[in-house]
């Protein structure tokens, strides 16, 4: 009971927390059923349109689905170096 009170008030997770946020990140996976090849391709359609803005570091950049409650996110980070003039 002491180290879950400490380790939540410093910041630390048990290893019983993380393995839950891994199977429900998994189980938004296999309810909205996407795949790898999807958000592949979700990805690289993305960047073709924002690289029409912005030079984009596309090694740095991340696709991701974020849970919360019943809601789905669909979460881009990408460094933005700079905008394009046109």
């Amino acid at each position: 009971m002491f180290k879950d009170l400490f380790g939540n008030f410093f910041g630390r997770q048990g290893s019983r927390e993380v393995a839950k946020k891994r199977l429900k990140f998994a189980l938004v996976y296999d309810k909205l059923e996407v795949s790898d090849d999807l958000l592949n391709d979700l990805q690289r359609d993305v960047v073709e349109v924002i690289s029409r803005y912005f030079e984009v570091d596309t090694s740095a950049m991340k696709l991701d689905i974020k849970r919360s409650d019943d809601l789905s996110a669909l979460v881009l980070n990408t460094p933005i170096l700079s905008a394009k003039r046109r």
